[in-house]
C-alpha cells in the first residue's frame, strides 16, 4: 500500500465516522464539532486529488465561517432540541426512502466503471500541467463565464440585503444619528445666540 493511498482510506473513514457523528450526537455542539472534523478531512482528501482550491475553500469558508458561525448560534440561542426532536418518527419513512434513493445513486456512480468502462475514460477531461487548478479555474471563471459569475454576485448581494431589510427593526423614542443633516449644518443654523440680560440667568 502506497503512501497515498494509506492517507486516502485514513481520511476516508474519518470523514465517514465523522458525518455519522454529526447526526448521531445528542448534544448539538459536538455535532458541529464532528461536522468540522469532517470538512477538515474531506479538504484531505481534495488535497490528495490534486484539487488544492477546492480544499482551500472548504476550509476557509465551510470551517472558517459557516461551521463556527453555526457553532455560536447554537451556543447563543440555547435552542430546546429536546423539544424540536419530538415527533421526529412520523418523518422516519420519508427519511428512509430518501437514504435508500440516495445510496442507489452513489452506489450507481460508484459502480458505473464496471457496468460500462467507457463511461470512466469519456469523463476525463484535459488537464494542463503547465498551470495550477486555482490560475485555471480563475481564467475560466473570469473569461467564459464572467457575465455568469457577475449575476451570481449581484443574486447573492440582494439577497443579503433583503435579509438585512427583512430582520432590521427600528426602536421607537430612540435618538439616531443623521449623517446627511450633520454635513449640512453651518454656523448659522449650528449656532443659537441668546442674549440675556444682567440679573436673569437662562431661566427666562
Amino acid at each position: 500500500m502506497s503512501l497515498q493511498l494509506f492517507f486516502f482510506y485514513l481520511f476516508s473513514t474519518i470523514t465517514v465516522a465523522s458525518a455519522f457523528m454529526v447526526i448521531a450526537s445528542r448534544n448539538p455542539v459536538h455535532s458541529v464539532l464532528f461536522l468540522i472534523l469532517a470538512f477538515v478531512n474531506a479538504a484531505g482528501i481534495f488535497l490528495l486529488a490534486g484539487a488544492e482550491f477546492l480544499a482551500m475553500i472548504l476550509i476557509v469558508v465551510y470551517v472558517g465561517a459557516v461551521a463556527v458561525l453555526f457553532l455560536f448560534v447554537v451556543m447563543m440561542l440555547d435552542i430546546d432540541f429536546a423539544e424540536l426532536k419530538k415527533g421526529i418518527l412520523q418523518y422516519m419513512p420519508i427519511g428512509f426512502l430518501i437514504g435508500i434513493v440516495l445510496f442507489l445513486e452513489l452506489a450507481l456512480v460508484a459502480g458505473s466503471w464496471v457496468i460500462l468502462p467507457e463511461v470512466a475514460s469519456s469523463s476525463v477531461l484535459p488537464i494542463d500541467d503547465t498551470i495550477s487548478n486555482t490560475r485555471a479555474l480563475g481564467q475560466v471563471l473570469y473569461t467564459r463565464y464572467v457575465y455568469l459569475f457577475q449575476g451570481a454576485a449581484i443574486i447573492l448581494l440582494v439577497a443579503m440585503i433583503g435579509a438585512i431589510v427583512l430582520t432590521l427593526h427600528h426602536r421607537k423614542n430612540v435618538k439616531r444619528q443623521d449623517i446627511i443633516e450633520q454635513v449640512a449644518r453651518d454656523p448659522k443654523t449650528a449656532i443659537d445666540v441668546v442674549k440675556v440680560k444682567s440679573g436673569q440667568g437662562l431661566n427666562g
